[in-house]
């Protein structure tokens, strides 16, 4: 595996990318080689939770599922916090049954996540992706068990080198998310940022990979 892609909405069968795709529980498409699956919090619909719930607890047994999400908390959008709350803490209780990372959206709502995390008692590897915000955050993410993707945003906004170099090197990974800019061009910057080749950025991303997916390439 050259790259890994943490988070991305289309496959491009590049057979040197690793891709994560995320998929949602009505619109699972089964050629994808490996995928995440999740509600998130844009598209929860009230009367169709469990049913959306029961296509994730099946697709999370199969080996191609690598990951539960993207899924969590949008303190920006209209439906209530507390149904978004429930909703994101029965798929957490799933991807901790069945022993699965998740990938997590989150839209100003850290200190709602970190106290659902601590509250569930949750122990599976949890990673924000889509990162934009301080450094601060990124620090009380990181002390708080977090691993945090880094990708469109890196690409768009130079104000969060600072961020991405202060988080270390064994909590990050990188994403296109939707952006038209392949897996490779986000490994160059973060290369770039981190004062390192692209090679050594490959090695750091792979050796996450491994500790959080327990999956061997």
């Amino acid at each position: 595996m050259e790259y890994f892609n943490l988070h991305t909405h289309k496959s491009t069968n590049q057979s040197n990318v690793l891709e994560l795709v995320n998929q949602y529980p009505q619109e699972f498409d089964g050629t994808i080689p490996y995928y995440s699956i999740g509600i998130h919090p844009w598209f929860i619909v009230e009367d169709r939770i469990e049913a959306d719930l029961a296509i994730i607890e099946s697709k999370i047994q199969e080996a191609s599922c690598l990951a539960v999400g993207e899924c969590g908390l949008d303190k920006r959008i209209e439906i209530p916090m507390e149904l978004q709350e429930m909703v994101f803490e029965k798929q957490l209780l799933l991807a901790q049954q069945y022993n699965k990372p998740v990938v997590i959206h989150c839209v100003a709502a850290f200190q709602e996540l970190i106290a659902i995390k601590k509250k569930l008692n949750i122990s599976v590897p949890m990673l924000i992706h889509g990162f934009s915000k301080n450094a601060q955050i990124a620090k009380q993410l990181v002390d708080n068990g977090f691993y945090i993707s880094f990708g469109k945003y890196l690409l768009l906004n130079k104000e969060l080198e600072a961020v991405f170099k202060s988080v270390p090197n064994n909590r990050f990974f990188l994403e296109t998310d939707t952006v038209d800019e392949g897996i490779e061009a986000v490994y160059e910057l973060a290369a770039k940022y981190k004062g390192v080749s692209v090679n050594e950025i490959q090695e750091l991303v792979n050796s996450n990979y491994n500790e959080v997916f327990d999956f061997r390439f």
